[in-house]
């Protein structure tokens, strides 16, 4: 799932490669994914894209008076291309759902919204106010926007354990499954110590990891290409998706909790003591 350095970056492209470009066309392949149809997509057309933006794991981008808007949820993309092939798109083929034309279609720039595998959870709406979107107006305060003194008064008195807790967007906004595992691993914490009974210590190195490990993935995602930032997230992994290989600090093997069709991972000596949590897999640890 794209989290916060992933989206920034996909942002910070579009920013980049679309502003100041005109909309010549909107396809639909997949009417699933538009959340509102009111003001329909064709309202895009012939506006000029004036802004790309995040809220969280929600990236933007404003034509005119217009957002559109989209949550890439765990198997979506954005896919840019230099020149879009001007046929239509077949509903229902292939995992292409929506296709931005910046220009003349088959004679310009422009990018797809994507999304691979079955479960289909891709979705986009136009809205002239982003807070119209229910998942932005629930959003809590951004990662990198947090103090220490704010993260503590967050987590107070919070009885989820830790890892649901960072990963709640309504609590903080931009961390997912991934880089929660790597934010944890830095701090030493185990993902299932009780959010509100962290100490102020603890609360200071949370803090600090959380800074740390999202700002360097953010800037070694800006800049790179859509289509190497999958890749370039794997390389910067310390334990999410390592199980079994060694921890890069104490090179213990690093082991995993499984629950329905995800994972954790985490380091028992770095985080837990040399404690094995449980691998329950009908766990609903991160509903």
């Amino acid at each position: 799932m794209p989290e916060l350095p992933e989206v920034e970056a996909l942002v910070d492209h579009v920013r980049r490669n679309a502003v100041g470009l005109t909309i010549g066309r909107v396809d639909v392949a997949a009417l699933s994914v538009l959340k509102t149809f009111e003001p329909p997509v064709n309202a895009l057309h012939g506006h000029t894209v004036v802004a790309a933006d995040r809220w969280g794991k929600y990236l933007g981008v404003r034509a005119g008076e217009l957002w559109l808007i989209a949550h890439l949820s765990r198997a979506g993309w954005l896919r840019w291309s230099d020149r879009l092939a001007a046929a239509p798109l077949r509903p229902g083929k292939g995992p292409i759902a929506l296709r931005v034309h910046l220009g003349n279609p088959g004679d310009a720039p422009g990018f797809d919204l994507t999304e691979a595998g079955t479960q289909k959870r891709l979705a986009v709406w136009l809205v002239d106010d982003p807070q119209q979107v229910p998942g932005i107006a629930a959003l809590g305060p951004d990662a990198l926007d947090l103090s220490s003194d704010e993260l503590a008064t967050l987590l107070a008195g919070n009885t989820g354990r830790i890892k649901t807790v960072i990963t709640d967007q309504k609590v903080i906004a931009g961390i997912g499954n991934a880089y929660s595992d790597e934010i944890l691993h830095v701090a030493k914490i185990s993902p299932f110590a009780t959010a509100g009974k962290l100490s102020e210590r603890q609360l200071v190195t949370l803090h600090d990891a959380m800074v740390s490990v999202l700002s360097d993935a953010v800037n070694r995602s800006v800049g790179q290409q859509a289509a190497s930032l999958k890749g370039e997230k794997r390389s910067g992994l310390r334990v999410h998706a390592r199980t079994g290989l060694p921890c890069p600090v104490c090179g213990a093997a690093v082991r995993a909790v499984s629950f329905a069709d995800k994972s954790f991972q985490y380091c028992p000596t770095c985080q837990t003591g040399g404690k094995v949590l449980a691998d329950r897999r009908m766990s609903r640890l991160l509903k």
